[in-house]
């Protein structure tokens, strides 16, 4: 058995209250909270794009794993195409592909960056 001692949960706060704005690139309505500091080999932020919000179009700064986690809406890669997105929704963005996300009633992802993100997703 364990030695009696309870181990203290860690929580992280990542309220919308917390969110930071992201202006850049022409984005508008979009706030970021960070869940991890850039200090280590991964990167993981909550991204909220509210109601008509776009994360205008922008390299990807490191391998990149979009996880829609509520609402809808839209993202693109390199080729521009719009492909709809919801919760269950993953997507994969090479680091240096041009990318770009919006949605009409709001959307909530988990972003994760990471120098070698081998995503387990299917090829369709």
């Amino acid at each position: 058995m364990g030695s009696g001692k309870i181990a203290r949960l860690k929580t992280l706060d990542f309220d919308a209250g917390r969110a930071l704005p992201i202006a850049g690139f022409g984005s508008h309505d979009v706030t970021a909270v960070p869940l991890t500091l850039s200090d280590g080999e991964a990167h993981v932020v909550c991204i909220r794009l509210g109601a008509g919000g776009v994360l205008g179009r922008h390299p990807a700064p490191a391998d990149q794993l979009f996880v829609v986690v509520e609402g809808e809406g839209w993202a693109s890669g390199e080729e521009g195409e719009r492909v709809p997105v919801a919760p269950g929704t993953a997507l994969h963005w090479h680091a240096g592909e041009e990318h770009e996300s919006g949605s009409e009633r709001g959307l909530t992802a988990i972003v994760v960056e990471s120098e070698r993100l081998v995503p387990h997703l299917r090829d369709d």
